[in-house]
């Protein structure tokens, strides 16, 4: 990475540490949408401004399935009411009222982004930053990008409806 490409990189290792504090926090800090809902953006620009580097695939080590669902089940249970979302592709006819064919989850989206952004904090001194700069844009555009799209969106009607803590 040239300079611009590093400085860039480092702004957005500063935004996905911020990030992973805050959720780490999360059973301490009371008031934590509200810092996320200004978290996301700058997290999303600081991803697209990122020059892939390009390079291998890092092999993906098994996935500790039990960690997320913890973290998600965490999450979930501090949402509540304010965890599940319509997605365009849901039918809220179909709901009669209640709800329960909502298919968005906070939860479920701040988990994905915040193992996507551990993967990458953690492996930044073995691998460097030209792997973990690929790793995150390849996440990003594969998987992760759609979540944090969704959560930003989830975040921004929850403000608007003054339901935002």
């Amino acid at each position: 990475m040239r300079g611009t490409e590093q400085q860039r990189f480092m702004e957005l290792v500063g935004t996905a540490r911020d990030f992973c504090r805050l959720i780490d926090r999360l059973p301490r800090d009371s008031d934590w949408l509200s810092p996320l809902f200004r978290l996301l953006p700058r997290l999303h620009a600081d991803v697209v401004a990122l020059a892939d580097p390009g390079g291998g695939e890092i092999v993906c080590e098994n996935a500790d399935l039990d960690e997320r669902f913890a973290l998600f089940s965490q999450l979930h249970a501090r949402l509540g009411e304010q965890d599940v979302y319509w997605l365009e592709f849901d039918h809220p006819e179909d709901a009669q009222g209640d709800g329960e064919h909502r298919t968005g989850s906070l939860a479920d989206d701040l988990t994905d982004i915040y193992f996507e952004l551990k993967r990458g904090l953690q492996l930044l001194d073995a691998a460097g930053p030209d792997a973990v700069a690929h790793l995150w844009e390849v996440g990003f555009n594969r998987h992760w990008g759609q979540h944090l799209v969704d959560a930003e969106r989830h975040l921004y009607t929850l403000r608007v409806n003054q339901q935002l803590s």
